[in-house]
């Protein structure tokens, strides 16, 4: 069973810190032009997502309620609210200017709500991570005798190890800064943008036609 859940474990934080979704790009943006108590904040914001959802499932698994995630109209209806925000959120990283001062790039820091609420909210309006977390959930669970204050303390040791890895990617993040010209700044800004509306139009397509 420890071998199960070590292999699980490492599937699950794999599958949450390196996959190329709009999280991952948002993050990497941040922790590259905000710093790192920025970026870490917006990371703080995406895994405190993962660790709701994570319960939410762990109670309908439970309760044997999870056609509500399966439910066509539920995905539609997520997919596309998500894919309306990823455009904006997208269409944001184009009007944003960066200035060069002192060998310093100086840009305006968000607040802190903003950038958790936006790790939050990039986490939990996309489908596929409702998903996600509902294969991982099912696999752990039988493993762990169905037991909700296991399958807790599991989820929670996890997402420990996920927030960890994530910080990682921001400080790794932050250190390219001292790297970055004005033109570099203004590409990763484009690219930011590109992947984020690109996502969103995936995400309506998907789920409209």
């Amino acid at each position: 069973m420890i071998l199960s859940l070590i292999s699980q474990t490492i599937i699950i934080v794999l599958l949450l810190t390196f996959s190329f979704g709009p999280a991952f790009f948002a993050l990497i943006n941040t922790g590259i032009k905000h710093g790192y108590k920025t970026g870490s904040l917006l990371a703080i914001g995406v895994v405190a997502s993962d660790f709701i959802l994570c319960m939410l499932i762990i109670f309908l698994v439970h309760l044997g309620a999870t056609n509500l995630i399966h439910d066509e109209k539920n995905q539609r209806f997520m997919g596309i609210l998500a894919g309306v925000l990823l455009i904006i959120f997208g269409a944001f990283y184009f009007k944003r200017h960066v200035e060069k001062s002192n060998e310093t790039i100086e840009i305006k820091t968000p607040s802190a709500s903003v950038m958790l609420l936006k790790g939050f909210f990039f986490n939990s309006f996309n489908p596929a991570v409702w998903l996600l977390w509902l294969g991982n959930v099912t696999a752990v669970s039988k493993t762990l005798n169905y037991s909700i204050i296991k399958m807790f303390i599991y989820f929670s040791v996890t997402l420990g190890i996920v927030l960890l890895v994530e910080l990682g990617k921001v400080q790794a993040a932050n250190k390219l800064n001292q790297l970055l010209t004005d033109k570099i700044m203004h590409s990763i800004n484009v690219i930011t943008g590109i992947s984020l509306i690109i996502f969103g139009l995936a995400l309506i397509y998907n789920h409209y036609f």
